[in-house]
């Protein structure tokens, strides 16, 4: 009776296995990752995708600016800059920006490293391209260093003051 069963058992998961590999082809298959491509999606068309600090001295003014249009035909939206460092924070635009309409991301690069640096800011928008990646670049000077044969002043030092004896 035991084997019966078994037996039984074994052809009723077989005849299940083989009926679950049986294929059957979906009429339209849509991959999830297909999206319709808006033709009057706004436009980020910048000037220059690369701004050139060229070779600038020690601490100076690291402010610089991408100016860019919409040359869509909706408004743009930027929903954010980042920099690729805490060196390099840039500033955008809140608001929309208007078919036509021109406006620039500020870039503040921290000029008190010395040395070539090359930094990039990601820019996340409503734009055909939703993300565009721009650049900074340039030298920092080192500090001038005194001419051979200058006294620099020493720095002052504390003087030990005697404790009196205790007895």
């Amino acid at each position: 009776m035991k084997k019966s069963i078994l037996s039984l058992s074994l052809v009723f998961c077989t005849i299940l296995a083989v009926n679950a590999q049986s294929t059957t082809t979906p009429a339209t298959v849509v991959p999830a990752t297909a999206t319709v491509e808006n033709p009057n999606a706004p436009d980020l068309k910048f000037e220059s995708e690369t701004v050139d600090y060229g070779t600038i001295e020690h601490n100076a003014n690291g402010d610089r600016e991408f100016k860019f249009k919409n040359v869509g035909k909706e408004p743009l939206i930027i929903t954010n800059c980042q920099g690729s460092c805490g060196c390099t924070v840039p500033t955008w635009p809140k608001e929309p920006i208007k078919p036509g309409a021109s406006a620039a991301i500020k870039v503040h690069y921290a000029t008190d490293r010395v040395g070539a640096f090359e930094k990039t800011i990601t820019v996340n928008s409503n734009a055909k391209t939703p993300v565009k990646v721009i650049k900074i670049k340039g030298v920092v000077k080192p500090d001038p260093t005194p001419a051979a044969g200058t006294v620099t002043p020493a720095p002052a030092t504390a003087t030990p003051v005697a404790s009196p004896d205790k007895k």
